[in-house]
């Protein structure tokens, strides 16, 4: 047995409840990079909101991205987000696929390895944003999406 990691919330630059400069009516107008971080501050804000306690943000290792890594009580969860402005391809959710799954359990590995934490549960969560209008999006938190948990 290791050490286990404190919880507490490290500052991360440009975290979740930060808005960026100019933020306002017409913040969902944007690529779909722009679409995703921004999509991806709006799920951080709707987890604080919950009680989340967010640790990272776009975490990368050798096995790719986590966009947010949360506390959720004893849970430490791993948040894939989507955002869309339409349905054409279908739900945003939609587009994490098994092999998308597959990475994040081993996304959530290499943290867990890296942060020497031992003997937490994990969860894997997906947040979809479908936006509605310039100022407006749906939210859809789906707990515990995949894994095995």
């Amino acid at each position: 047995m290791g050490e286990e990691t404190s919880r507490e919330k490290p500052h991360v630059e440009g975290a979740c409840g930060d808005r960026s400069a100019g933020e306002g009516p017409s913040r969902w107008n944007c690529h779909n990079k722009e679409l995703g971080r921004r999509g991806e501050a709006a799920a951080c804000r709707y987890l604080e909101h919950l009680g989340f306690e967010i640790v990272e943000r776009n975490w990368e290792c050798p096995a790719g991205e986590a966009d947010i890594i949360a506390w959720d009580s004893d849970w430490l969860t791993f948040v894939e987000v989507k955002t869309r402005t339409n349905l054409e391809k279908g739900f945003p959710a939609e587009a994490v696929t098994p092999n998308k799954r597959q990475r994040y359990e081993k996304i959530a590995a290499w943290y867990l390895k890296d942060h020497m934490i031992y003997d937490t549960p994990v969860r894997f969560d997906i947040v979809e944003l479908l936006v509605v209008a310039e100022d407006r999006a749906l939210v859809r938190h789906i707990g515990n999406a995949f894994g095995a948990a």
